[in-house]
């Protein structure tokens, strides 16, 4: 399964997008008239990560890409209905293989070969949406890492196919890798062009070429707290995959990665142990999710690296953690415009886990079910934080082409954004702060978290208020325009859908009972706002539409400058520190 993503959307469209097709396409085909591959060098391993229920899926005629479910009796995988271009694009990735690959029976492997042998005779030419660097890199790793599987009892005219195919995509990639997006998209179609170059005999001369560039990427990319422009943190574990399979690749051929590709897997990891909930998922934000099973620890355990999690904060993330419980939260400004094309207004929003269960979340990314859910999971209320009635911390630009694609940049996003950690005998405490609404309110947001020591209490303030005598004036001003006495407000809590809320103590608490056998209660501390819940969604790939889930709202007002609002979210006296957690996860259902 691949890492869903537009992160190779660049603000690039109008004649530069079609330039870079045309260059493509032309490529690729000038590409087959160089001298073929032959044979490997050494025997491959396989280093993706599939799902068996995927597999069988697939092989049932379930097509589950891009949030469009496909049903289809077709024998070739290419004649199968392509709802959209991000399904033919999954598909052309390959991503899939490691799901057949994991089923691993005669019957998965025969798909496997018909369906790899049918694209070679209909779009090994050149031809198809298939030839672009990061799809072309994606491709090869999965060719090669599954060649065994693959090759299995092919015939000597297909092996041939097979190996010329692989050259001439290496040498494609050889001439238009910088043609892909900074980020994940480069490092996808460089590690495929370093794998074509230590795998495949005759190959050998990309290799170094691909080993500067990807050092020369590492050190323009990952930044010195081992983040990248994005902030997303499952794309920042599809990084760290790339560049651990591409330094392993080269240890296994006796040669050594470069420094800067080296000291960038030891910046990153450290930051992705701070990104980890107690539970072993990713934080969700900025367009990630919790990451494909697995891949998290196989990735952290292949590259050596022992470095704990940083103690301050990691990709713009605050961290707090005790006995079972994490905490992480958007501590930072959101992306830089040009690359906030997936960036969420969700500065200060927090998410909380339980041991193996998530409590409060980020509804995360749309992006799998259309353009308006898209639009709806990137808006501040989506998020575990406070926002401005009919307001955003951060606002969406106006439409427009993206390698052509309507997509929205981020702007208009705070400017200033401060967290400081503190760690003490009885617990560990955030304050943050921003100034999202500042423009548009004269208004700030600050919060205060703090988890006890025991991890059964996160206690929390949130304040909205015009900070200095410049604020209060557009404060007033804003009132005055717009004939108001007041500014609405609420502060949103998403619980995770597999969790049951209720209303208890008459309304003045709310009860979030975990499939563990846990039960947190949720309470307001003082009269300050008006306490309720409500209906939310929980947006997560692989699924035909947004699960239902509930969130706690508290509701108040700003009208004289600032108000304040105080919570506590904290374990039931009768719920055990030490709970067995033997409930089994059910399966993610098409």
């Amino acid at each position: 399964m691949s890492f869903e993503t537009t992160a190779g959307l660049t603000p690039s469209d109008g004649w530069s997008g079609r330039g870079a097709r045309l260059l493509n396409r032309l490529h690729a085909r000038l590409s087959g008239l160089a001298p073929p591959a032959v044979a490997f060098v050494s025997q491959p391993e396989p280093r993706t990560i599939g799902s068996v229920a995927r597999g069988r899926q697939i092989l049932a005629g379930n097509y589950m890409f891009a949030g469009h479910l496909v049903e289809s009796e077709a024998p070739s995988l290419w004649d199968v209905p392509m709802p959209s271009l991000a399904f033919e694009q999954e598909l052309h990735g390959f991503g899939w293989l490691d799901d057949l690959a994991a089923v691993g029976d005669a019957a998965a492997r025969r798909k496997a070969q018909m369906w790899l042998n049918d694209w070679v005779r209909r779009y090994g030419r050149g031809r198809g949406p298939a030839w672009t660097p990061d799809l072309t890199g994606r491709r090869m790793i999965r060719w090669i890492n599954h060649a065994i599987f693959l090759l299995h009892s092919q015939s000597r005219e297909a092996s041939a196919a097979y190996f010329s195919s692989l050259g001439h995509q290496s040498v494609f990639l050889s001439r238009r890798w910088k043609s892909a997006s900074p980020g994940l998209p480069r490092f996808e179609a460089l590690t495929g062009l370093l794998y074509a170059g230590l795998s495949l005999q005759g190959m050998d001369r990309h290799v170094r070429p691909a080993m500067r560039a990807i050092a020369a990427e590492c050190r323009e990319q990952i930044d010195a707290e081992g983040g990248i422009p994005t902030r997303n943190p499952e794309e920042l574990l599809e990084v760290f995959t790339m560049l651990t399979w591409s330094a392993a690749g080269l240890s296994e051929a006796g040669q050594m990665a470069a420094r800067d590709h080296v000291l960038a897997i030891e910046r990153i990891a450290p930051t992705l142990r701070a990104l980890r909930h107690a539970d072993g998922g990713l934080a969700r934000f900025h367009g990630g999710g919790r990451g494909v099973t697995g891949r998290l620890d196989h990735a952290l355990a292949a590259s050596g690296v022992k470095i704990a999690a940083n103690a301050g904060l990691s990709m713009g993330y605050a961290r707090i953690s005790a006995a079972r419980t994490s905490v992480i939260v958007d501590a930072a400004p959101p992306p830089a415009p040009a690359v906030s094309y997936n960036a969420h207004a969700s500065t200060l929003a927090f998410e909380l886990t339980s041991g193996r269960r998530p409590v409060i979340v980020s509804c995360g990314s749309g992006l799998s079910f259309g353009g308006r859910w898209r639009q709806a999971g990137r808006a501040t209320p989506l998020h575990s934080t406070l926002s401005i009635d009919g307001f955003s911390s951060s606002r969406l630009g106006a439409r427009r082409l993206i390698r052509g694609i309507e997509r929205e940049l981020l702007l208009d996003a705070p400017t200033d954004v401060r967290a400081r950690m503190t760690r003490g005998d009885e617990g560990h405490a955030l304050m943050l702060a921003h100034n999202g609404y500042g423009r548009t309110h004269g208004l700030s947001h600050v919060r205060r978290l703090e988890l006890s020591v025991d991890g059964r209490t996160l206690e929390g303030e949130d304040t909205l208020g015009a900070m200095n005598d410049a604020d209060r004036r557009r404060f007033d001003l804003h009132l005055n325009r717009n004939g108001l006495d007041k500014v609405g407000f609420a502060i949103r809590f998403h619980i995770h859908p597999d969790a049951e809320a209720e209303l208890d103590l008459g309304g003045r608490a709310i009860s979030i009972a975990l499939r563990s056998g846990e039960v947190w209660v949720f309470r307001q501390t003082g009269d300050g706002a008006r306490l309720g819940l409500e209906g939310s969604v929980y947006l997560e790939r692989g699924r035909l539409k947004p699960r239902e889930t509930r969130q706690v709202v508290l509701r108040a007002a700003v009208t004289e400058y600032a108000t304040r609002v105080g919570w506590t979210l904290a374990k039931a006296q009768d719920t055990p520190s030490h709970i067995r957690d033997l409930e089994r996860d059910e399966m993610t259902p098409i």
